[in-house]
């Protein structure tokens, strides 16, 4: 059945399909903006009275009015239209409802254009401090659970191969350092979109008297936007955004891919708490880190919300399109499935057990000591970097041909490799040696990782 048109009836006379029914609405994405729509809503109507183009009673009605709806919604009492298709719409219908025409004189010197932009960044500024508290979360699980295994050695990898002894809190610590530069990197986005769009209108501003910078104060931003055209059109702020998502769930996927490889039966560092567990529904014995890998999984999705949205804006004409509809939905998803995995993965690091003595047993496999070898051989025999390295190759090839550790090679058969070599290069072989001889700035020594950790106390307050 074809309808009349409720919204655009005046000048599209004709019937509507019932392709636009499904097609066009995005109230059931974008009705979770409503507390944003009519915060701006309220402080467009403050300006309005202010500049003298609405009167105080008809602002006050207004406003009440607005205020009745706020509260309708969070009671889940307002009954949304799709065929008014949006929030705004939506929002605006029923304040005639309550208050009559009056409600008419709330679009003045706005489009839905400029709005839905000022709705949006408000939504993201409150997102990115929400997802920001999360990250502060995780960042503490982190230290607290570094400061317990400060002296804990574990194997550091390149390549997935045993390379040096590191400390266990200082691994850790690198994903503090991660998690650090995400919220830079989301404080700096919610910096540059802090300017604001409201009263540019659909796209080239308004012949009415506005006061732009009362709103820009009233809605916390630091200054209005500057062009017109950009502002309606800009999804840069929604990019940014979802950047910043991208890169701290890439952060949450390569610590969900340390635990999961650490807690594989075959290296035994950890062993997940059951609260983040799951069995297999053929193998009792299963422990599954399956929590871990759904947080390794979502990364996927969020991914593709950064692609999503660069494909949508990719080549839109100036201004406004219709297309930038798509950017909610995507935006949304974002941000719940990125809360959940922090939320997840603090969970999982909190009540992760470390198993300490299979930790030190693997730092010692793969002759994880050779480069502290090959250091003693510069400082002590005055070598070259390079010859040292020769040599102390040269000496692992013998240990691993005779099956032997470093620190099994008899002192005689040093002295073949080189005359000089005296007993004190045996106390190169020691794990704790390794680790607290490490210690150049930024390093894994436990002097300077106890420092770090009191910094990041500090940074986290």
């Amino acid at each position: 059945m074809k309808k009349k048109n409720p919204v655009w009836g005046a000048r599209l006379k004709g019937t509507r399909s019932d392709i636009m029914d499904r097609i066009n609405p995005s109230i059931e994405i974008d009705k979770r903006l409503y507390v944003e729509d009519i915060e701006a809503s309220v402080v467009h109507c403050q300006m309005l009275v202010k500049q003298k183009i609405i009167s105080k009673s008809e602002g006050s009605k207004i406003t009440l009015g607005l205020k009745k709806i706020l509260q309708e919604i969070k009671k889940g009492k307002m009954k949304f239209n799709p065929e008014l298709e949006d929030i705004h719409m939506n929002i605006e219908f029923r304040l005639k409802q309550l208050i009559g025409e009056s409600a008419g004189k709330l679009h003045i010197a706005r489009s839905r254009n400029d709005q839905i932009a000022t709705d949006f960044k408000l939504w993201i500024k409150k997102s990115i401090n929400a997802i920001d508290s999360n990250i502060v979360q995780i960042s503490l699980t982190l230290v607290k659970k570094a400061e317990k295994h400060v002296f804990t050695v574990m194997p550091g990898l390149t390549h997935l191969q045993n390379a040096q002894p590191v400390s266990f809190a200082h691994h850790l610590l690198s994903y503090y350092e991660m998690f650090k530069r995400d919220r830079a990197r989301f404080s700096s986005v919610k910096k540059r979109l802090n300017k604001n769009p409201l009263g540019t209108g659909a796209l080239a501003g308004t012949s009415f008297p506005i006061d732009r910078m009362m709103t820009t104060k009233k809605l916390g931003f630091d200054s209005p936007t500057t062009n017109s055209i950009d502002s309606v059109s800009d999804r840069d702020f929604v990019i940014d955004f979802l950047f910043g998502c991208s890169v701290c769930s890439m952060h949450l996927s390569r610590l969900a891919e340390d635990i999961i490889f650490w807690s594989s039966s075959l290296v035994n560092f950890t062993r997940l708490s059951d609260n983040v567990s799951t069995g297999s529904s053929m193998m009792p014995q299963k422990r599954n880190p399956d929590s871990a890998e759904l947080v390794r999984g979502k990364t996927g999705q969020i991914f593709s919300s950064l692609y999503s949205i660069l494909t949508v804006m990719k080549a839109l004409p100036l201004s406004y399109s219709k297309d930038m509809q798509e950017d909610k939905k995507i935006t949304f998803e974002t941000y719940d499935n990125l809360n959940l995995c922090i939320e997840t993965m603090n969970e999982v690091v909190k009540h992760l057990q470390i198993n300490k003595k299979s930790m030190e047993n693997a730092a010692l496999i793969g002759y994880t000591l050779a480069t502290d070898l090959t250091e003693w051989l510069v400082k002590n025999l005055n070598l070259s970097f390079r010859d040292a390295h020769s040599l102390t190759g040269q000496i692992v090839n013998y240990a691993e041909k005779n099956r032997l550790s470093l620190a099994e090679i008899n002192l005689s058969v040093f002295r073949k490799f080189h005359p000089q070599i005296t007993k004190n290069i045996y106390k190169v072989f020691n794990l704790k040696n390794s680790i607290e001889s490490k210690k150049s700035f930024g390093g894994t020594a436990p002097q300077l990782v106890k420092k770090a950790i009191v910094c990041a106390k500090k940074e986290l307050k």
